[in-house]
């Protein structure tokens, strides 16, 4: 069909429904037959992938942190401090037990010291106690194997201050500041304590062991065991009540 106008013909194009069917030899035009499809782009998965970057960004920035605090600061200094004052001392003790050294009672005094107190087996016991004391002052000053060492020297410590108390004369009142009291190895039992709670840190042959830097179960487990075995020497090789 067409239309005359200014511009010449004008062909209209008849419409016909795609819904029915045209018959045989009809002319007709399916704009949808004609139309051709639009690009179509497959979604891909970015939900999954967008989920799984921010965690290891964030797992990144973490480390990055943990970093960049470990390099600031004086812990590690201060740790270092404590250890290897702890550490000198009980060296130096268990050399003047067993050497006599610094004006120490030597081994034969000290095994003397140990019977009087109430010790059995005493000969064996100074040699033990002494080695002991060295032995865990040296690993303490290194700063390898820290929590046995440590938990050592709180076994070692209890047991000097038990023997110290047991020694005196009964007092109804228990004296804590020198000449007559226990506040250097009260002292001494703390600083055990604190090695053992607060770890080795940076500066020390275990800095890249785990309870150099978060210690947690281990060292209430090396605490608690310090704290037995000092006990259970005094309860097993004195058997004296010292506050009795």
């Amino acid at each position: 069909m067409g239309y005359p106008g200014e511009f010449g013909t004008t062909a209209v194009i008849p419409y016909h429904d795609p819904n029915q069917s045209a018959a045989p030899g009809t002319p007709g035009y399916n704009l949808l037959d004609q139309q051709e499809p639009l690009p179509y782009v497959q979604p891909q998965p970015a939900a999954r992938i967008l989920a799984a970057e921010p965690t290891e960004v964030e797992s990144h920035k973490d480390d990055e942190r943990q970093r960049t605090v470990g390099r600031r600061g004086t812990q590690h200094l201060g740790l270092l401090i404590l250890r290897v004052g702890l550490g000198v001392v009980l060296a130096a003790h268990g050399l003047q037990k067993l050497f006599g050294w610094w004006g120490g009672q030597g081994l034969t005094g000290f095994r003397n010291s140990l019977s009087d107190v109430g010790y059995q087996h005493a000969d064996i016991l100074a040699y033990v106690s002494a080695g002991g004391e060295i032995v865990a002052g040296a690993l303490l000053v290194l700063g390898l194997f820290t929590p046995v060492a440590a938990a050592g020297a709180l076994a070692f410590l209890i047991n000097g201050l038990l023997a110290t108390i047991s020694a005196q004369p009964h007092q109804h009142t228990f004296t804590y500041f020198l000449p007559d009291g226990h506040e250097y190895q009260i002292t001494l039992i703390v600083m055990a304590i604190a090695v053992i709670l607060a770890g080795p840190g940076r500066y020390s042959l275990d800095g890249g062991r785990g309870w150099a830097y978060r210690p947690f179960i281990g060292s209430f487990v090396a605490l608690l065991c310090g704290v037995a075995a000092g006990v259970g020497v005094w309860v097993v090789l004195n058997g004296v009540n010292p506050l009795t």
